[in-house]
């Protein structure tokens, strides 16, 4: 049994700036793909919640294929696929930081697609058609009436997501994004010892994602003490 302790008392000095350096790429990742999964999500709702076939035939395209797809398949056709299907095109060569973030955006998109059409059904058919009455169009019934109220139902999967989008980073390490777990391989595979670094990437993952369980449900306690 590996004594973690006396480990990281000798390694720690020169492992954890490393790792905490690492975290800043993992926050931003986690930050930009959650945002572009938010603008997807929408979207794909409003699309699937249409009264419009075409558009709602897209959005159930868009939500069964990338919501049926790993993650880590996602980013491989992001990343690797563009390039050799066009070879001269080089600006469809992306970033590891850009492929990653498209390829968590999508997933994320799908599923909070999801999300947010189940919270805008859930809410009674005549708060849109009582806006209507008033004179607002559709559009506007949605935004002022519908999805505020659909806002406080869809709070605890969304933010049960942006805790698991956090997490979902470690598979960019794959192709070669530079966040925690890359860094986490790095110095186990340098200095052989993966059990310690990698207990103690868990610690750092847990640290980051606690803080938002505990925004989280501050912010349900408080839209329920507003109803």
């Amino acid at each position: 049994m590996l004594d973690l302790p006396s480990i990281y008392a000798e390694y720690g000095e020169s492992w954890l700036p490393q790792m905490l350096w690492a975290c800043v790429g993992t926050l931003r990742l986690s930050a930009v793909s959650f945002l572009l999964a938010v603008v997807l999500g929408l979207i794909g709702a409003l699309g699937r919640t249409s009264p419009l076939p075409l558009f709602r035939g897209l959005a159930i395209g868009y939500i069964e294929v990338c919501r049926g797809l790993p993650a880590l398949v996602i980013l491989y056709i992001v990343y690797y696929v563009p390039p050799q299907l066009f070879p001269g095109a080089k600006w469809l060569a992306l970033s590891a930081f850009f492929a990653a973030v498209i390829g968590l955006g999508l997933q994320g998109g799908a599923v909070l697609a999801e999300v947010f059409r189940s919270g805008i059904e859930a809410l009674h058919r005549g708060q849109m058609e009582a806006a209507l009455t008033l004179g607002m169009t559709p559009a506007k019934g949605m935004r002022y009436i519908v999805l505020p109220q659909a806002f406080r139902i869809v709070l605890p999967p969304v933010a049960n997501y942006a805790i698991g989008s956090l997490k979902d980073t470690s598979v960019c390490s794959l192709i070669g994004m530079n966040e925690l777990m890359n860094d986490a391989k790095s110095i186990a595979s340098s200095d052989y010892m993966p059990l310690a670094v990698y207990v103690l990437a868990a610690l750092i993952y847990f640290v980051m994602s606690y803080p938002l369980s505990i925004c989280a449900r501050a912010v349900e306690a408080r839209l329920s003490l507003s109803r």
